[in-house]
């Protein structure tokens, strides 16, 4: 049959050393640092036999932002956050059923580094009624994300760490080897929820730190010692 209308682009990101990936779905992952989560007033599990079940959300395909490029402030709030993490690219399907740990890991082809622009007084006033905050996360140009590098290129994450700074300052630093639930962990509790597929990503959760950014400021991301994300917020 014919389309009605004209297919929309598959939203694109850069690869090193050439290509890109084509990103079907972004799974995002709320709460995954413990001094993250007593910021925003939660409670951080002690040990990991305590820390439960993760908190999961999504944000468009087409929320992406590339390197470099600049990030209109988005309508309807008046404190825009930004909170860096660790990004994954899955690079084949997952197969039927709920991963394991080790099969889990190999589906994880490239990181990166990524913003989840928040904007945050429409999440706070939609928790405050206990109503979903889709559209405190889920908005046009929420997920600024650098290239990505192959994971054989990256090696281990447990020592990596990730930093953020706004218009020069230090604004979030922190080590992945405090991630509450690590990739292998995450990828496994998503695969007891949806069928994971080559095409997506997801966004780890953000170290303690976040706060306002206004139009002018400009911001620089990186997964230290492997990649950078720049970009400037404008409005």
């Amino acid at each position: 049959m014919t389309d009605i209308i004209p297919a929309p682009p598959v939203p694109r990101v850069p690869v090193r050393g050439g290509g890109t990936f084509p990103v079907r779905r972004i799974f995002c992952v709320g709460r995954n640092f413990a001094d993250h989560a007593r910021e925003m007033g939660a409670a951080a599990p002690a040990s990991k036999a305590e820390r439960g079940t993760p908190v999961f959300f999504h944000k468009p395909a087409d929320a992406i932002v590339t390197d470099g490029a600049e990030v209109p402030y988005p309508p309807g709030t008046n404190d825009l956050h930004h909170e860096v993490e660790l990004v994954v690219a899955l690079g084949a399907d997952a197969p039927a059923g709920e991963l394991s740990r080790d099969a889990a890991q190999a589906l994880a082809i490239a990181y990166g580094v990524g913003l989840d622009l928040t904007r945050r007084d429409l999440q706070g006033a939609a928790k405050a009624k206990g109503l979903p905050w889709d559209t405190g996360k889920g908005f046009d140009h929420s997920a600024p994300i650098s290239e990505l590098v192959f994971a054989a290129d990256v090696g281990g994450l447990e020592e990596r760490t990730l930093t953020l700074r706004v218009n020069g300052a230090i604004r979030q630093h922190g080590a992945l080897h405090d991630l509450i639930w690590d990739v292998p962990d995450i990828l496994h509790e998503l695969s007891r929820l949806y069928a994971l597929k080559a095409g997506d990503l997801v966004f780890m959760g953000t170290p303690a730190g976040v706060a306002a950014l206004v139009p002018g400021d400009t911001f620089v991301a990186s997964l230290d010692g492997v990649v950078e994300l720049g970009g400037r917020i404008t409005g």
